[in-house]
């Protein structure tokens, strides 16, 4: 199990590049399963979670070829069903949680689906009601096998369109409907629906596929369905998690950081999160320049009321950052409250950073109030174990910044959502050794 040797108090300064969109990548990829035509995908993130999902829609028969870096076409010409209920094909399926994303495609376009109890980050309960609601609107019947853990959808006789009211804007449970609705027979109204960037992405790749989606960008989706989709071309945004992680470690250990083309226009309200932290962000054009400060200052309300950050589903706060949110107000001058609304153990890596000197106070599983030490008190170094790829990234933060040297293990959590995320910081002066064992 590989481990990151971090030697802390070393400063970032220069220009990184955000990898491809991870979210965007497993959905637009389970994506191709809807048609036996090419479709090309470009700035495809090299990182675990998505090739492990290229390797598994490899096993039931996609063409893969790689033109070069994050630049691959998929072919899904001659899908082997009878693999879809292997031990192989099952036992896969639980180790990765976007092999969810399949259930849509294939049970739309061949009327039959199978899918083990997915795994992913342990952070609590991650029901999967949404999808399996969404499916059995459409006309999909749904057996569970509580003895295997196996969910089985079946629709040999067609998916037929209709009008749903979704229980939560799930995002993945979202974009599995919409890959079912573009093949099934009539119009589709998803109302409630989740409408960020990535869901956005993939119903711009439908469309150009021959899908008749429209109200992309809202919560009420209208969908027309098609008899097939044909092949497209389709480039994946930048990761705004990504984003927002650099915007940490700039404003943590950094003396002067340029993230290059963001596209700013689709990370929301992530850069004023940070900006109530009293972090500088500059606009420039599409990168984002988060220059060095000795101390940044967390905001009040309006009323003078104690800071509050909290994650929503889009336009709202994404939970994927509050934890590098929550790093970076160690450092900050005040306090803040972070509540994280949508899982109920992502916040328990805190010990760690309690023990390295952090002043956090665990109200319950889903809130942590942070008072922040204004650079007064630098962390100490610590050894941790990431328990998932956001606490990870976080944990990594505390490291860069803390004084002597870190060790985190378990670093292959950091793996499946940042590509060579040790060779990416060094060049920018960060010391990071990755060992094994």
């Amino acid at each position: 199990m590989p481990s990151f040797i971090i030697e802390g108090g070393h400063r970032l300064k220069g220009e990184i590049t955000p990898q491809g969109a991870k979210n965007e990548a497993l959905q637009v990829i389970c994506a191709t399963l809807l048609t036996s035509d090419a479709v090309r995908l470009e700035n495809v993130p090299d990182i675990v979670d998505v090739n492990n999902l290229i390797c598994l829609l490899q096993d039931i028969g996609v063409k893969v070829i790689r033109h070069g870096k994050g630049d691959i076409t998929f072919q899904a010409d001659s899908i082997n069903l009878e693999y879809l209920r292997s031990e192989e094909y099952l036992q896969r399926c639980s180790t990765l949680r976007g092999s969810v994303l399949t259930i849509g495609p294939l049970v739309a376009r061949f009327g039959r689906a199978v899918l083990s109890k997915p795994g992913g980050d342990k952070i609590g309960r991650r029901r999967m009601d949404t999808h399996f609601f969404g499916l059995q609107r459409l006309g999909a019947t749904f057996h569970f096998d509580a003895g295997s853990d196996i969910f089985e959808l079946r629709a040999e006789n067609g998916l037929k369109g209709g009008y749903m009211l979704l229980d939560e804007a799930s995002v993945t449970g979202t974009a599995n409907i919409i890959m079912a609705a573009v093949l099934a027979e009539g119009t589709t109204t998803i109302y409630n629906a989740a409408c960020e960037p990535y869901i956005q992405q993939l119903c711009h790749l439908l469309n150009a596929m021959g899908a008749q989606i429209s109200g992309i960008a809202s919560n009420r989706l209208t969908i027309v369905g098609t008899p097939s989709l044909h092949g497209a071309r389709h480039r994946l945004l930048p990761d705004m998690i990504e984003v927002g992680s650099f915007i940490g470690m700039g404003a943590m250990c950094g003396d002067g950081l340029t993230i290059r083309s963001v596209s700013v226009p689709d990370l929301g309200i992530i850069p004023e999160a940070f900006r109530r932290l009293g972090v500088r962000i500059e606009e420039r054009g599409d990168d984002l320049y988060i220059p060095g400060q000795q101390h940044y200052e967390i905001d009040t309300f309006i009323d003078g009321s104690f800071m509050t950050l909290s994650d929503a589903p889009w336009p709202g706060l994404t939970p994927d950052l509050l934890s590098i949110l929550l790093v970076v107000a160690t450092q900050a001058k005040g306090s803040v409250l972070i509540h994280q609304k949508m899982f109920e153990s992502r916040l328990f890596f805190v010990d760690k950073l309690i023990e390295m000197g952090a002043q956090i106070i665990l109200c319950d599983p889903h809130r942590a109030v942070v008072v922040g030490h204004n650079r007064e008190i630098p962390l100490r170094a610590r050894r941790m174990v990431s328990p998932d790829i956001r606490a990870g990234i976080a944990m990594l933060i505390a490291a860069m910044s803390a004084e002597g040297t870190s060790r985190i293990d378990n670093v292959t959590q950091i793996d499946r959502g940042y590509e060579c995320i040790e060779t990416r910081l060094n060049a920018l002066g960060a010391h990071i050794t990755r060992v094994d064992g």
